[in-house]
């Protein structure tokens, strides 16, 4: 259990994300829509998750896990759009990295913020 809150946490983050961004755009909250848009970041997240475990000794409940999980929900996130020609702008590249990592790393930061 100690591990499928965390990744199931970071997942629903992510879905999160790609609600807000499709509302923002007037895109539709429908959940097709919502699952194609979040598709290829929760790739990224499960791609994240799998490097951050094999390579670091941190839980995933750690600032060093969460970076790791950002730096590849975008990065997997944005080459599997660009694959499927779903577009890549540069300023959606920034505002999906600094929005991705506010809510990754962000309720990590909490947790170590609260008393254990």
């Amino acid at each position: 259990m100690s591990r499928v809150l965390p990744g199931l946490l970071d997942v629903l983050l992510v879905v999160a994300f790609a609600a807000l961004g499709r509302r923002s755009h007037a895109d539709g909250v429908d959940v097709a829509g919502v699952l194609r848009t979040a598709g290829p970041f929760v790739v990224g997240t499960a791609a994240g998750w799998l490097l951050a475990s094999v390579t670091l000794e941190a839980g995933p409940r750690s600032l060093a896990f969460g970076a790791v999980v950002v730096a590849a929900t975008v990065v997997v996130g944005m080459a599997l759009r660009r694959v499927a020609a779903q577009g890549t702008a540069p300023s959606f590249v920034v505002v999906a990295t600094l929005v991705l990592a506010a809510l990754l790393l962000g309720w990590r930061l909490v947790a170590h913020l609260l008393p254990a």
